[in-house]
């Protein structure tokens, strides 16, 4: 079965022009490998507001069931997407970052630097991811296969809450 996924990357300089995004179809790649269906992709800079309502957007709104962001996990100030994606979910699903920093740490001790969270809207799961291209692939590959079973459960889940209105 065939899910719909979004990937919004988050970058000032993409977002300005001053340098190309290479993370956002990198993950684009390796989700429709997966079988993903990728319907919807934005670039946004980073400004928390800007990012939570793009998430809430893709929840509520556009009712994707599997929301990619990469970028802005990182240490500088302007890197908030955790925070931007926190302040949407309902409820954090750590085991998702906390394996995709497992997998890193076998390649690079720097992957302990990275802040991703994720988390559930509704039944969406937002997860982000590195912005680097090569950091995005080797965190989305750690969970891949997971994914697919998540948004599975919270596709059935959003049947059954149709069945009982």
């Amino acid at each position: 079965m065939s899910y719909k996924a979004a990937v919004i990357t988050v970058s000032g300089k993409c977002f300005r022009g001053e340098r190309a995004d290479s993370g956002g179809p990198a993950v684009i790649s390796l989700l429709q490998e997966a079988g993903f269906e990728v319907c919807y992709t934005s670039l946004l800079p980073d400004e928390r507001e800007l990012i939570s309502a793009e998430l809430i957007a893709c929840a509520d709104e556009k009712r994707i069931p599997l929301v990619v962001t990469t970028g802005g996990t990182g240490f500088s100030p302007h890197d908030v997407t955790p925070e931007a994606t926190l302040a949407v979910v309902e409820r954090e699903t750590p085991g998702i970052p906390e394996a995709m920093r497992w997998a890193g740490l076998q390649i690079t001790q720097r992957a302990c630097l990275s802040r991703s969270a994720a988390g559930l809207r509704g039944s969406t799961l937002i997860v982000n991811l590195p912005g680097s291209e090569k950091a995005a692939r080797e965190s989305l590959q750690a969970v891949l296969g997971a994914l697919g079973h998540a948004v599975e459960m919270l596709s059935a889940d959003r049947s059954n809450d149709r069945k009982q209105k």
